[in-house]
């Protein structure tokens, strides 16, 4: 069963592989499919599989077991904390979701400018290396972006910020981008190039330890999108 592109890959695997959970396919204690058959069920990279697994942990239903697997977990009477993919699609909630992202993430940028190692800037520099080559080609940046904030969210040390960020980001970084795409009142290269220059210098910060310099890059960078969303959520009376 091979899935479409990027609706987001990783959101429709979730949703396959919630669908199954809930439908009793695989019940309380039971262990998901490995990683290699997932892979070979769905089409997709061990990338997607993992950002997916990663989101129904986040969601609560499912737990790993270091080198084991992923388990289903019995139903809890008060649901943990989950974003519903599908208000995703309006404007309103990228933007609410994106400002949880801003709160989160600026204090991730300063805690990865202290404590960075150098196989997290080369992860990051790496990222950066390939959204430029995708910008260049006229192809999709989107998991290169991912995998930058990713980096960054790894580089903090700070486990919890990795969880967090697996799945925020996974849910939120398509959509966004969709959506300034769309907004942008310049051409698609023009508007990429510049936000990976922003990339870059948040990079810089990081790179030179400055944790109030990491801070502030990742609180414009990210403030921009959302003030191109609010405008356009204004400019639409609150609709759409």
């Amino acid at each position: 069963m091979s899935l479409q592109r990027r609706e987001t890959l990783t959101s429709q695997l979730v949703t396959a592989l919630r669908a199954r959970i809930e439908g009793g396919e695989f019940p309380p204690g039971a262990k998901l499919p490995s990683e290699h058959e997932l892979i070979e069920s769905f089409g997709v990279s061990r990338t997607v599989v993992r950002e997916a697994v990663a989101t129904l942990k986040a969601g609560g239903l499912v737990a790993t077991r270091q080198g084991v697997g992923a388990f289903v977990q019995a139903p809890t009477a008060a649901p943990p904390f989950r974003i519903d993919e599908a208000d995703l699609g309006v404007v309103y909630e990228v933007m609410s979701v994106l400002e949880l992202r801003i709160g989160i993430e600026t204090e991730a940028a300063a805690l990865a400018a202290q404590r960075r190692k150098d196989t997290h800037l080369a992860a990051m520099r790496d990222a950066l290396e390939r959204i430029a080559a995708a910008v260049e080609a006229g192809e999709d940046a989107v998991s290169h972006d991912l995998d930058f904030h990713r980096a960054i969210a790894e580089a903090t040390g700070n486990r919890y910020m990795l969880e967090l960020f697996q799945y925020l980001g996974s849910v939120l970084i398509p959509r966004t981008h969709v959506q300034t795409f769309r907004l942008a009142s310049e051409p698609r290269e023009a508007y990429l190039r510049r936000i990976n220059d922003e990339h870059w210098g948040l990079f810089d910060a990081i790179l030179r330890q400055d944790g109030d310099a990491a801070r502030a890059a990742m609180r414009l960078h990210l403030t921009g999108s959302r003030e191109r969303l609010r405008a356009y959520w204004e400019a639409k009376g609150g609709q759409g």
